[in-house]
């Protein structure tokens, strides 16, 4: 095991807390987390590639201890997130990298793809999206909101706010909810919980859509590209479905694709079986 370090880097005024393992001549691996969560959600898969990889978590911008400005003064949009996070692999020394994607990771991951494929050595997508076929039906309300971006419709999504969603969302698609440990999700729900942050958070799941609308570019960034493509997937994951992870051999027909029999956050039951997964990936 690898001491894991946590560091706040200065990213053009905005700071960005991240953690960090690992030798830095090793081949890097940048580990991009999603909602509601923030970098504590690899703490159990970290310690685990350590030995081989130079590994930095960074928390996104409004996410764990990363900066959350008001709204007034940062726009909460997934460019802006990427946008931060593109620097911050500058800023690091992060010249050329294989990138986990999970949830709002990957549309961020994707972006930095986009902008800069010579940095790009692999991309393992942990559920994280990019094909229409893989939103399930409970984005509906989220869909809702982008279509009429309303007060009540606005109001509507702040049921997906509270310690019990994020709760929901952490155990739905386990076959024992009991094994799920609550830090993760209590850590979350204590973010969730500062001024301002229910807002942010309702920003971004309005500008979710610019990712929709990014699928055909992304899939033509896979097509043209050909990385090196592993996806790891909760097959019970309520928001992004199996097909979603299929429809990657679609456009890079050597993909790796891998289910596991859990949900959303599959870390926190099979950590041991993707890490497994993720060196044999990457070491071949």
């Amino acid at each position: 095991m690898s001491q894991v370090k946590y560091r706040t880097a200065d990213v053009d005024g905005f700071n960005v807390f991240y953690r960090e393992a690992g030798s830095p001549g090793a081949p890097k691996l940048l580990l991009l987390h999603g909602f509601p969560s923030a970098g504590h959600m690899f703490r159990d898969l970290i310690p685990l590639l350590a030995d081989k990889f130079h590994i930095v978590a960074p928390d996104l911008p409004g996410f764990g201890q990363s900066d959350m400005p008001p709204r007034d003064r940062f726009n909460y949009t997934f460019d802006s997130i990427a946008g931060v996070i593109d620097r911050f692999t500058e800023v690091i020394g992060f010249d050329r990298y294989a990138v986990y994607v999970f949830d709002y990771g990957a549309p961020t991951g994707f972006r930095l793809a986009m902008k800069h494929p010579e940095r790009i050595t692999a991309i393992i997508s942990q559920n994280g999206n990019a094909y229409e076929e893989g939103l399930s039906d409970g984005w509906t309300p989220i869909k809702a909101y982008w279509q009429d971006p309303s007060p009540a419709n606005r109001d509507a999504l702040r049921a997906l706010l509270t310690p019990e969603t994020t709760r929901w969302q952490y155990t739905h698609g386990t076959s024992d909810p009991l094994a799920v440990s609550p830090d993760g999700q209590n850590l979350d729900n204590y973010y969730m919980a500062r001024p301002g942050a229910h807002d942010v958070q309702l920003d971004l799941f309005g500008d979710y859509k610019s990712n929709v609308a990014l699928y055909p570019a992304f899939q033509n960034y896979f097509r043209t590209h050909q990385p090196p493509f592993l996806a790891v997937w909760g097959k019970n994951d309520p928001f992004f479905l199996p097909p979603g992870a299929e429809a990657f051999k679609r456009d890079i027909p050597n993909a790796v694709v891998k289910f596991f029999d859990t949900g959303h956050f599959a870390l926190e039951t099979h950590a041991a079986e993707i890490e497994e997964a993720i060196r044999e990936f990457l070491t071949r």
